[in-house]
């Protein structure tokens, strides 16, 4: 299988899957519910997941193990069988992608846990954890990984440096994209911990990232000035993943409402921004994924 940079270099445009947990609720998945043990109890659910993406024209594929870190799986009572569910996932995934081009990176989201001193996990814990999952998502076969809907710099950080000591004891070589979710304040856009984008870039090319970029939290409208910010500041690659447009909510659920034509209108945009990788997050599906890729084919060929 090719690398990420090496696909990156052959095409100026990669597109990435869309939401995990729209398309498990969809298919039965409660709230409350533990999304990474479907991997072992429902794995024919979660590879339909990767399947239906791969139909629609992704590029790159993510796998079920957002919330595989052990600090997250002990909300579970599942922390003894970190190494288990996120080899299972990197597994599925892999397995739906072989036989074609595709390319598949293990998801890892953030621990629930604030860094201290806000909270009482220690950078040396966050990071053990995140080594215990990617070791094992590596020793699947994986060999990139999205960290994703990132708030604290100093967690994406950890994320990042336990990905490079995972590598390094397995002796394979990993590509790290981190992504993080903003929200506009009247400093720009910041997560909800206060980073913004120039923060972001010098803490995470020094910790040694390979993709930098944001999914989640906004609609792609809102998507084009933080690609532009992160431009400004860097070469590396840039993955966006957004939502289906800002949710609205509906006997108390939060629905999301953008449209796959309304959402690939955007791509033009977030071309010119400087964007490599586009996909989606909250409430996207195979339907709006299907619209970027041929959006992002008629960039290419134009």
């Amino acid at each position: 299988m090719a690398s990420l940079h090496e696909r990156l270099a052959s095409c100026r445009l990669l597109v990435a899957d869309g939401a995990w947990g729209t398309q498990l609720q969809a298919r039965g998945l409660e709230p409350g519910e533990c999304p990474e043990l479907w991997n072992l109890t429902r794995p024919e659910e979660v590879r339909a997941v990767a399947a239906g993406y791969l139909n629609a024209g992704s590029d790159l594929i993510l796998t079920n193990t957002f919330g595989g870190s052990p600090l997250t799986l002990r909300r579970h009572g599942l922390e003894e069988r970190t190494a288990e569910l996120n080899a299972a996932g990197a597994h599925l995934s892999l397995e739906a992608a072989a036989g074609t081009p595709a390319l598949v990176a293990a998801s890892i989201g953030p621990t629930g846990e604030l860094p201290a001193p806000l909270g009482t996990v220690g950078e040396a814990e966050l990071e053990e954890a995140f080594r215990c999952q990617i070791r094992a998502v590596l020793e699947a076969g994986v060999r990139i990984l999205c960290v994703e809907t990132m708030i604290d710099l100093t967690e994406a950080a950890c994320a990042v440096r336990a990905a490079r000591r995972a590598a390094a004891e397995l002796g394979v070589a990993v590509e790290v994209m981190v992504t993080l979710t903003y929200g506009p304040t009247p400093g720009g856009y910041r997560t909800m911990m206060g980073a913004g984008v120039p923060e972001t870039v010098e803490a995470l090319t020094r910790a040694g990232a390979d993709v930098l970029g944001s999914n989640c939290g906004n609609g792609i409208e809102q998507m084009l000035p933080i690609t532009a910010g992160f431009r400004a500041l860097t070469s590396l690659p840039l993955l966006v993943q957004a939502n289906a447009g800002l949710p609205v909510l509906e006997g108390g659920k939060a629905v999301f409402r953008q449209s796959p034509t309304d959402m690939a209108q955007h791509v033009p945009g977030l071309v010119s921004a400087g964007v490599s990788i586009i996909g989606g997050c909250c409430g996207t599906g195979p339907a709006h994924i299907a619209a970027l890729r041929r959006a992002v084919d008629e960039v290419l060929g134009s």
